[in-house]
């Protein structure tokens, strides 16, 4: 991620419909030039809810924040069921999430507080691939998206852009929602995959049996292997060898 992208994306903004971009592509996205105005000072005390299965990362990312924002108050969830509850039971002034969270989706989650608080901002922070996660995250309604592997300078631009009332991705995510808009980007088979149907793929691609599988998302075998008949259908691919070949190409898996 380019540590300099946070001051040449001031150069230009998208904007997302009330929809939350029901479709990428969709006249609802629009990059257009934008005058430099002072932001809105961030009043605190600020609480920001922390979504994550991993207590170090937790516990990092709130002793970054407490450092960093002076008078912010941390919560902390370590899956959707949680998070959820969290989020929708207490005033937020943000909520940081990550994407694979055990049982539900971190998607799921977002989507299912968007729906309820619309107008609480949502920024991801996950380790899945940026290219094929955080579209999907931004048009459920995510204000921002952020790889794990970025520094600690990247989360705090992040978190400082969002709570002043803005948003934030990176160059390359910008420019792969310029190329959407512009009808440029070819789709990839993945693309046309729900939410869940990606998570199931990236699953059989790590290896794991339809049983495991149904135990990490909290499903059942047979609603498993629904998913799995879906995904070869729209993907043309039968095999799980055949599966796990794309989702190495394309950088669904380490």
């Amino acid at each position: 991620m380019n540590a300099d992208f946070p001051n040449s994306f001031e150069k230009s903004y998208f904007k997302f419909s009330k929809t939350q971009m029901s479709g990428i592509g969709s006249r609802d996205l629009m990059f257009s030039p934008r005058k430099r105005q002072a932001s809105p000072p961030i009043q605190f005390p600020v609480r920001i809810l922390i979504v994550d299965d991993h207590e170090l990362i937790r516990r990092g990312m709130a002793t970054l924040l407490k450092e960093k924002f002076k008078g912010v108050e941390i919560g902390q969830a370590e899956d959707a069921k949680s998070g959820l509850r969290a989020a929708l039971d207490e005033e937020w002034g943000l909520v940081m999430a990550d994407i694979g969270l055990p049982g539900r989706s971190g998607l799921e989650m977002i989507q299912d507080i968007k729906r309820q608080k619309p107008g609480l901002p949502i920024l991801v922070i996950s380790g899945h691939s940026e290219r094929d996660y955080a579209l999907r995250a931004l048009k459920l309604g995510a204000s921002g998206f952020v790889s794990k592997s970025s520094g600690s300078e990247i989360l705090v631009t992040a978190v400082q852009k969002i709570l002043e009332g803005g948003r934030f991705v990176s160059q390359a995510v910008a420019e792969q929602l310029a190329g959407a808009v512009a009808g440029e980007a070819a789709a990839e088979s993945h693309e046309n995959l729900s939410n869940r149907e990606l998570e199931v793929l990236k699953l059989i691609s790590m290896g794991q049996s339809i049983k495991e599988i149904g135990a990490a998302l909290a499903l059942s075998e047979k609603t498993v292997a629904t998913y799995r008949a879906r995904i070869a259908e729209k993907m043309g691919l039968t095999s799980n060898v055949e599966l796990t070949r794309y989702a190495m190409r394309n950088g669904l898996v380490d």
